[in-house]
């Protein structure tokens, strides 16, 4: 048995999770770690990949396997919802990228052919790195994710247009009038294509495969039409790629589109890390030590093209100078499809083995820089910002109408960018209490400021956005981004202008709360221990255990595993429980038809039924501090118990329990 190719895997599976697992320590995204595999094993360094060929075959499988589940991922309904950012901002970005570009290699003598395709090489950026180190930053729904996710939505569009222009462009054919005629014609065939795919054969056949209840027979029906779709489409002249994409557009709108993407994603990152390992395999580091400078000004001058092109895009967009510096960054890098249309382009002769060369050299480069030009993006932007700028390059073209905010103190401000911070703002509004708020989406912030509620638009991690909100003045401010670095840096400015204001703070993992106690976070409430503590609600519920007996417990579970509701010392003014750990003040509701409506405090006892003590007693709007023990409880009264959290939630039931009949 030849045992060759088998070796080949191992090797590459072997070498792959050893630099992905130093990659990792230091958050280098798993591509970067599969390029460098490629490098590293290729013929080129080490050579320890006996037949390249079969890694290729593998590759061009992972290739099949990638635009499949993007035609699955790919809905119609999403991309009409940001059909702005989409095909205005996708477009100008391409276009835009692909001209200058263009002119620049006309400048270094490159053939028209050649220049115009390689403008189309660099105009697309790595969806695959950039989603992938948002979404670990919680960023995908801010107001320059949203742009950024649009952009690189319109390059995945726009790939199969050019995979099909490409023998075009390389003179495949004589005649490029027919060519293009027929280049009509498939498109039209192709539309019939997946309409009749979309409405009348795939739901009938997935459901057909579905009923048998076999999960064996579903994957391979999935890896059958999308082999099968794959091939038609090449038999037509077109690339598998193309033919992949169609099969998982196909599917995309049935009812086994979720199913069918869960199952095939696990392979589609193994023979992915394929294409991604040959590619490096091909990256010919001699040609780079002969060419280092003009490695290095191809990096530079790629970089700074894209980050200028994407950024004046951002602002024509709307966006403020903080969004554009962002957006530029993000998308500075060359993206993996251009990898598929450089093979395509080489094939055809379009762009020369050198320029090849150079083209992978400045791509694998510029995708391992994404993670440096993403993280120093909001820092460089807030630096700048500093600098004497015009208003309209700050503000942006078309600048939010911002809300007069008269002078407040003593209020609450509410900082976030999603449905969590709106919703306690609809909340807080209803109680009465007086707040402000600073929202990062501009069309989040429109609506509040139509409903009359004082709002900010802005980011948070910038100064004068939070004096806007009078952060300086607030008694206590509510920080909900989901962002851990976004959350440390806000933290950190508020601290620096109000050192007596309570901070709560919403973080994702329990292991981010001392960082945020460390930089002056008052109260740090983790979702992933809210989410246990919900859990574990609903399960004593379901075992009706009484309902003081479960608060009791969640209030045990909280107090002995992290004490995230406990205000650290030195930051708030209620330093009278600094040294007590254990106690806290709460608000309690007395009802209205309460056993211990119309009595006294010595009367009810609460110090000896619920080991509590009442310190004030709010009636009618008035607050009385240190009540005697013949001061009378009525029904509605807010009492002010200090006592522990298990002991404070036995007297919240006493307190509302009504009185029986």
């Amino acid at each position: 048995m030849e045992l060759g190719v088998l070796k080949d895997i191992v090797i590459i599976f072997a070498l792959s999770t050893f630099v992905n697992f130093i990659f990792t320590r230091i958050k280098v995204p798993a591509i970067i770690g599969y390029l460098i595999t490629g490098v590293i094993a290729g013929p080129h360094l080490l050579r320890l990949i006996s037949s390249p060929e079969n890694v290729e075959v593998m590759a061009e499988i992972g290739v099949i396997l990638l635009m499949f589940t993007i035609g699955l991922e790919f809905s119609l309904n999403h991309l009409l919802n940001i059909r702005k950012l989409v095909f205005l901002g996708g477009f100008m970005q391409l276009l835009l990228t692909a001209t200058v570009t263009m002119l620049t290699a006309r400048v270094f003598h490159f053939e028209w052919t050649e220049a115009i395709f390689v403008g189309f090489l660099t105009a697309l950026s790595s969806t695959a790195v950039v989603l992938k180190l948002l979404q670990e930053r919680s960023e995908l729904t801010s107001h320059y994710g949203m742009t950024i996710v649009g952009i690189l939505i319109f390059q995945d569009i726009v790939l199969i247009p050019l995979l099909l222009f490409t023998p075009i462009l390389g003179g495949a054919a004589a005649d490029v009038g027919h060519d293009l005629l027929i280049l009509m014609l498939k498109t039209a065939g192709i539309l019939v294509f997946i309409w009749a795919g979309t409405k009348w054969l795939m739901p009938r056949v997935l459901h057909l495969i579905a009923m048998t209840r076999s999960q064996e027979l579903f994957l391979m029906s999935l890896l059958l039409i999308c082999l099968a779709v794959a091939m038609l489409t090449n038999q037509l002249g077109m690339s598998l790629a193309f033919g992949a994409f169609l099969a998982g557009l196909m599917i995309s709108d049935t009812e086994y589109s979720h199913s069918a993407f869960g199952n095939l994603v696990p392979f589609k990152d193994v023979f992915t890390s394929f294409f991604f390992v040959s590619i490096g395999m091909l990256l010919d580091l001699g040609f780079v030590a002969d060419n280092p400078w003009l490695v290095i000004g191809a990096v530079i001058l790629v970089v700074i093209l894209k980050t200028f092109i994407a950024g004046m895009t951002a602002f024509a967009l709307g966006h403020t100078f903080f969004g554009t510096v962002v957006v530029g960054l993000s998308l500075a890098q060359v993206g993996e499809f251009s990898f598929i249309l450089a093979g395509v382009g080489l094939t055809h002769g379009i762009i020369t083995s050198e320029h090849y060369q150079l083209f992978l050299a400045v791509a694998i480069t510029s995708m391992a820089l994404s993670p440096l030009l993403i993280q120093i993006s909001k820092p460089l932007a807030s630096l700048i910002l500093r600098l004497p700028l015009p208003p309209f390059m700050v503000n942006g073209l078309f600048p939010l109408k911002q809300v007069d905010i008269p002078e407040i103190s003593k209020h609450i401000v509410l900082i976030g960018k999603d449905s969590r911070a709106i919703n306690l703002a609809a909340m807080i509004k209803s109680m009465g209490l007086p707040f402000t708020s600073i929202v990062f989406d501009t069309d989040r912030a429109r609506r509040e400021m139509e409903k009359g509620n004082l709002t900010v638009f802005g980011d948070a991690t910038y100064e004068p956005v939070l004096r806007q909100a009078f952060v300086h003045t607030a008694e206590l401010v509510v920080v909900s981004v989901g962002n851990l670095i976004m959350a440390l840096s806000i933290v950190e400015h508020i601290r620096a202008m109000n050192k007596h204001a309570h901070v709560i703070v919403r973080t994702r993992h329990v292991t981010d709360i001392e960082e945020l106690y460390r930089l002056g976070a008052s109260q740090v409430i983790p979702e992933e221990f809210e989410t246990a503590i919900d859990f574990f609600e609903r399960i004593l519920g379901k075992y009706l255990i009484p309902r003081m007996n479960i608060e009791q417990a969640i209030a045990r579970t909280r107090e002995d595993n992290y004490g995230i509701f406990r205000e650290r010392g030195g930051v708030s003014g209620q330093s009278l429980l600094k040294d007590i750990p254990d106690i806290e003040i709460a608000a309690v509701k007395v009802g209205e038809k309460s056993l211990f409506a119309g009595k006294t405090i010595a009367q009810t006892a609460m110090r000896k039924t619920a080991g509590v003590t009442i310190v004030a007693i709010n009636h009618a709007g008035k607050t009385a501090a240190n009540p005697e023990p013949s001061a009378v409880i009525y029904g509605n009264d807010i009492v002010y118990l200090l006592g522990k959290p298990e002991m404070i939630a036995l007297a919240s039931n006493i307190l509302s329990e009504p009185r029986p009949d």
